[in-house]
């Protein structure tokens, strides 16, 4: 009986032996757990898109200069017209100078004026000082941008002036405001027919008036003893004057 308990004995532990690493593995397979991975669902969030704000800058215009300071934008003229050209008693020579500033300038128009006179002959003229017998007489002038000047030159003869033909020398400058280094030249020349002498050319006043052109700028003429009178009056003042410090 003892050898049956023994055979019994080792074929359990056999038994056991072969059934425990089944067993082992089966419950190393049941309890083996997959993990599935986790997807998270993630929603990705609407990207704003950003539009560039394009600002329309409109360039200013640039403003372009008038004229250069100093500068006439358009050439003046300065002209010397005939009126009379033949010098008789009661007919005196006439010269008419004419300028003219165009009004697209925005400077003065200044001139500076010479005139050469023969032996003999005379002249006057607005803003002129009187020449006379081979002499120079000088005049300046302003004229406003936009308006022009005529000046009347009277021309008279002495008794001592050729009878003929003779001629003046208009020279000179002109220029643009105060900048005397845009100075222009000016020269002209003026013949006149001397028949008669003038029956006044010790004075301005215009023999033939009725010939100076209209709106043309006359010699002044000065009133005869007008100098005199100044005097006395003067002499008179400063005897007054004695007498009641005396």
């Amino acid at each position: 009986m003892m050898k049956n308990f023994k055979l019994l004995f080792v074929n359990v532990l056999i038994f056991v032996i072969l059934v425990t690493p089944a067993l082992s593995q089966n419950e190393t397979t049941a309890n083996q757990t997959t993990t599935a991975p986790t997807v998270a669902a993630t929603t990705a969030a609407p990207t704003a898109t950003v539009t560039p704000t394009v600002v329309a800058t409109t360039a200013a215009p640039t403003a372009t200069a008038a004229a250069t300071a100093g500068k006439f934008r358009v050439g003046p003229s300065v002209t010397l017209r005939p009126v009379t050209d033949v010098i008789e008693t009661n007919q005196d020579g006439i010269a008419e100078l004419f300028m003219n500033n165009p009004s697209l300038n925005d400077v003065t128009l200044n001139v500076d004026v010479r005139i050469s006179v023969p032996s003999g002959i005379h002249v006057y003229g607005q803003s002129f000082g009187e020449a006379a017998g081979a002499g120079v007489v000088a005049g300046t002038f302003s004229v406003p941008p936009g308006t022009s000047r005529t000046i009347a030159v009277v021309i008279k003869a002495d008794k001592s002036a050729r009878i003929g033909s003779h001629t003046l020398s208009f020279t000179g400058l002109y220029w643009p405001g105060d900048n005397k280094d845009q100075f222009q030249p000016l020269s002209l020349t003026y013949p006149v027919t001397v028949k008669e002498p003038s029956k006044n050319p010790e004075s301005a006043e215009v023999s033939n008036p009725k010939a100076v052109p209209t709106g043309a700028e006359t010699p002044k003429v000065q009133i005869p003893g007008f100098g005199a009178v100044l005097a006395i009056f003067g002499v008179f003042a400063i005897a007054r004057l004695l007498s009641r410090k005396v």
